[in-house]
């Protein structure tokens, strides 16, 4: 409405990437995953979501705080929003301007849709120079599927993890989180940070250029390095390893529990502390190679001792050895313990339709740029008149500009 106060001002964000603005086009989890990424770190993330609806992720029906989807929530944390109509032309005048001064803009439509609106690099990259255009799509922007949709599961898929996961002779399976989404998203803050540079010390701009696709690839390092060199496509091994042992996990009395015995020495200490100090002889285990090729029989050995004891008994014991050991949590159990806790991976945020609630904190900790989650994600357009006015947007404008589809106010 006219005449609104503008919100009170937020102190600067004391993260390394202060002072970045970007313009994020993007939805659901990989390029929102980016954003999140950067706004953790300091850049002012503003939300430029689609009209009608928004992100699509808004319509997730469950699970929802006092009506407002919890996955939105989590993904769009620290972000500015504006709801803006690219479809139309006053609405991609107000992007136009807004590139100006942007120094990135993230999408994660299919190749050539912002094209197709008028909005590709070259019309972009026309008003600012310096922008740096991140896309991620399915699977890339050239190639022959370069006009392909995908998705998370489809990348998976393609990628072969589906065919590495589970256990053995088990149907297909995908990991249980979305790991080419959020692994695309990753490698796009990679991309941005080094073009960043380039840009500061250039003054130009540049694309970035990834996809679900790659970022499933990329996490086969292992798996294709044994493809590569013998011409033969791992299967599924379960929980464990697919090049040493006993590196998995195992069921003590009260539940299951992690060893990694990844190095000789590890496996010796393990055989002490199972109370068999004679395995480390024994020729079906003497060598990792050794323990490779028997490792069924080695697991139901080891089960057989661990299955005596509690996993916090085991625990201390691998513990006081030196041996990496660790629980295999539920979600509950991992953000509750006091170790995920005291990194500030839980955060507390107070949000103006949900209330109170909680999110993931940032992963990286820095010892004098402090990255910092301090603000919700958007009610949809809720940013969109403070935004508007910073753009040089006088209320009469912005009121006209509801009343034409072009924009939506919270």
């Amino acid at each position: 409405m006219a005449g609104q106060h503008a919100a009170p001002k937020r102190p600067p964000h004391p993260g390394p990437l202060a002072g970045m603005r970007v313009l994020e086009l993007a939805q659901i989890m990989a390029g929102p995953t980016t954003g999140l990424v950067l706004a953790d770190l300091g850049a002012d993330v503003i939300k430029v979501e689609k009209l009608p609806g928004g992100d699509d992720s808004r319509g997730y029906r469950e699970p929802r705080i006092n009506g407002v989807s919890a996955p939105f929530l989590m993904m769009n944390r620290n972000k500015r929003g504006i709801a803006l109509n690219l479809k139309h032309p006053q609405g991609r005048e107000i992007l136009l301007r807004m590139v100006r001064d942007a120094d990135v803009l993230t999408e994660n439509y299919r190749t050539g849709t912002l094209e197709k609106l008028g909005l590709g690099y070259d019309v972009l990259s026309g008003v600012n120079p310096g922008l740096i255009y991140c896309a991620i799509t399915g699977f890339g922007r050239d190639g022959p599927w370069a006009d392909k949709g995908g998705f998370d599961l489809i990348a998976q898929g393609f990628a072969g993890l589906m065919s590495i996961t589970g256990e053995p002779g088990g149907a297909p399976a995908k990991t249980g989180n979305p790991v080419s989404d959020i692994s695309a998203g990753n490698l796009a803050v990679v991309g941005i940070l080094a073009a960043y540079v380039h840009k500061l010390k250039t003054g130009r701009g540049q694309v970035v250029d990834t996809s679900l696709m790659e970022a499933a690839v990329q996490q086969t390092y292992w798996h294709a390095a044994i493809y590569l060199a013998t011409a033969t496509s791992p299967g599924a091994t379960g929980s464990a390893h697919v090049l040493s042992a006993p590196y998995q996990a195992f069921h003590a009395r009260d539940g299951w529990l992690n060893i990694g015995g990844a190095n000789q020495a590890n496996w010796e200490r393990i055989a002490t502390v199972l109370g068999h100090p004679e395995w480390r002889d024994d020729p079906r285990f003497r060598t990792n190679s050794d323990r490779m090729t028997h490792l069924p029989e080695l697991a139901r050995l080891m089960n057989e001792v661990l299955g005596t004891r509690t996993r916090a008994e085991w625990m201390e014991a691998f513990d006081a050895a030196g041996v990496p050991v660790g629980p295999v949590h539920s979600i509950g159990e991992a953000l509750n313990h006091p170790q995920t806790l005291a990194r500030g991976m839980v955060v507390d945020l107070e949000h103006p339709q949900a209330g109170p609630t909680k999110a993931l904190g940032c992963p990286i900790h820095f010892s004098e740029t402090q990255a910092a989650v301090t603000r919700p994600a958007p009610l949809l357009g809720e940013h969109t008149r403070e935004l508007l006015r910073d753009y040089g947007y006088g209320d009469a404008d912005i009121d006209r500009f509801v009343a034409d589809g072009v924009i939506e106010t919270a």
